[in-house]
């Protein structure tokens, strides 16, 4: 029977997050393999409005599973968030005659193409932020690259700390999130955790634990701070004034999104972006892909979004178990 989907646009949207790439080569390999024809979409809905569009083939993802970043590059667009922007944005894709898109982002992108599905445009979510904050799915592309990243800058940190018996506030990256913050502060021994999702006790969480990290021989202190959870220069500041230690601040900020994608961002990219024109290919639209106990599933975006994600409950006690010394 003849294929009724026959031309796929790829977009990547809001923050970038390593594996980005791996996920449009998924795509487009997927395509290819279908005997659809993909289109790139630069600059997310930016570029829809505007017809930034190019053929994808076999040429132009060579070589790109292993880069980050996103070769298509992305954009918040604010006009897309009016009718106005989204009917132009609808417009282009019948103008090219797109029957379906792939939408790689985070919870913004999913409302976007939420907002094309109302003009009749088929449209599937691959969730790609290293803040991993997409309820409806166990784990986002970027996140595992973004954690080793940080967990590699703290090491390195931990090592002059040491050296000069020194306290450390380190902020990582997770907008209003703070599984990546959890998840670091585990993988680094860190003395306390600060996330936004949990109330925060000043004297209890953070003063009393390094008190007891003294008591217990330590002669250097790691804070892992979210930065939804309150400014890691504050926290130093409070720090100095309460214990007369001289804390050394550091901000990672965006080196958590760069870097070369981890083996596990690229296998979980490659599975999202081949489930992502399988769904489509199938005639479903609205959903978004999702990784569930292992396995690839697809689920209503408005339905996904809706929901709310909570910390990882066993990552919380035992967290509270190895700082609570």
């Amino acid at each position: 029977m003849e294929n009724a989907v026959k031309r796929i646009g790829v977009l990547t949207s809001g923050g970038d997050a390593p594996g980005m790439n791996a996920a449009i080569r998924a795509v487009v390999r997927a395509c290819l393999y279908r005997g659809i024809e993909c289109v790139g979409i630069r600059r997310g809905y930016n570029g829809l409005i505007n017809g930034d569009i190019l053929r994808m083939d076999a040429s132009n993802i060579s070589h790109i599973i292993n880069r980050g970043g996103t070769i298509l590059y992305t954009a918040r667009s604010e006009e897309f968030r009016t009718p106005a922007g989204q009917e132009r944005a609808a417009g282009t894709c019948k103008l090219i005659g797109l029957d379906g898109i792939v939408a790689i982002g985070g919870d913004g992108t999913f409302r976007g193409a939420e907002a094309l599905s109302k003009h009749g445009i088929s449209v599937v979510g691959v969730p790609a932020t290293i803040d991993n904050d997409i309820v409806c799915t166990d784990y986002t592309i970027g996140f595992d690259t973004a954690s080793n990243t940080a967990v590699d800058a703290i090491d390195r940190l931990r090592d002059t700390m040491q050296s000069h018996e020194r306290c450390s506030v380190v902020e990582v990256m997770g907008r209003n999130a703070g599984h990546l913050a959890l998840y670091v502060g585990l993988a680094v021994g860190a003395t306390a955790v600060l996330m936004p999702e949990v109330p925060v006790h000043f004297d209890q969480d953070v003063i009393e634990k390094i008190r007891r990290a003294r008591l217990s021989g330590k002669t250097h202190y790691m804070i892992v701070v979210a930065e939804g959870a309150g400014s890691a220069m504050k926290i130093g500041e409070q720090i100095k004034e309460t214990l007369g230690l001289d804390p050394r601040v550091t901000i990672l900020g965006h080196i958590q999104r760069g870097g070369t994608p981890s083996a596990r961002d690229r296998v979980m990219a490659t599975r999202m972006g081949y489930s992502a024109v399988e769904v489509l290919a199938s005639g479903r639209t609205n959903r978004v892909i999702c990784a569930k106990h292992g396995q690839m599933v697809d689920v209503d975006i408005e339905e996904g979004l809706s929901q709310k994600k909570g910390l990882n409950p066993q990552q919380l006690a035992a967290l509270q178990a190895m700082t609570g010394l």
